[in-house]
């Protein structure tokens, strides 16, 4: 499979760079990865990227958007921090990526058992660590089932993944309250923001 060109990006559509994620993670589930020279793709990228999505994710090593969704060399921007929430920082690479480079789709990436969303279930307190935990935290407290505090914690594993999913909403939310460049792309068409949860024991993304 050939990188994607300018031509190529342009005929993509929100609706067809969601599609093509799903359809790479169902090649990905079922051990049918296409065909790809990626030094062939390096070479026809040097001059120029036109990635169609972009994806946040957690920094976990099991969650690598180009694997899980069959992607090759130029064809998605992939955005990673521990707990997959935004920042000035990321809001304004978000903006570059779908503005500037002309991404189609941003998805915010979720995934089973994180590690980071344990922490802030359990109200972790570690060196920096502590900052980027207190912006999850939010997510713990939107979560109101259970209400006994001794299945509120890291140990409840379907607690911990509904704050994931919890944080994935609220990420998207903050994308468009925070961002006006990427919530008027998003109603003009230009865009879509999706929320997906990747479940680690069976490499399965659901979106939402």
């Amino acid at each position: 499979m050939k990188a994607h060109t300018k031509e190529t990006q342009s005929k993509m559509t929100p609706e067809l760079a969601l599609q093509a994620l799903k359809e790479g993670n169902q090649r990905f589930i079922n051990q049918n990865k296409v065909d790809r020279n990626l030094l062939e793709q390096v070479n026809d990228t040097s001059t120029g990227q036109y990635p169609f999505a972009t994806i946040l994710s957690c920094i976990d090593s099991r969650v690598s958007s180009e694997l899980i969704f069959d992607q090759g060399i130029g064809d998605i921007f992939s955005v990673r921090i521990a707990g997959n929430f935004v920042n000035e920082d990321i809001l304004g690479s978000m903006e570059f990526a779908c503005k500037l480079a002309g991404t189609k789709l941003v998805l915010v990436l979720g995934h089973t058992a994180c590690g980071a969303v344990k922490g802030a279930c359990d109200h972790a307190r570690l060196g920096n660590l502590t900052a980027l935990i207190n912006k999850i935290e939010p997510a713990v407290e939107a979560v109101t089932e259970p209400q006994d505090t001794n299945l509120r914690n890291s140990g409840n594993a379907a607690f911990v993944d509904a704050v994931a999913k919890k944080n994935v909403e609220m990420t998207i939310d903050a994308i468009r309250n925070s961002s006006s460049v990427l919530a008027d792309m998003e109603r003009e068409g230009s865009i879509q923001i999706v929320g997906g949860m990747y479940d680690i024991k069976t490499g399965q993304v659901h979106f939402y």
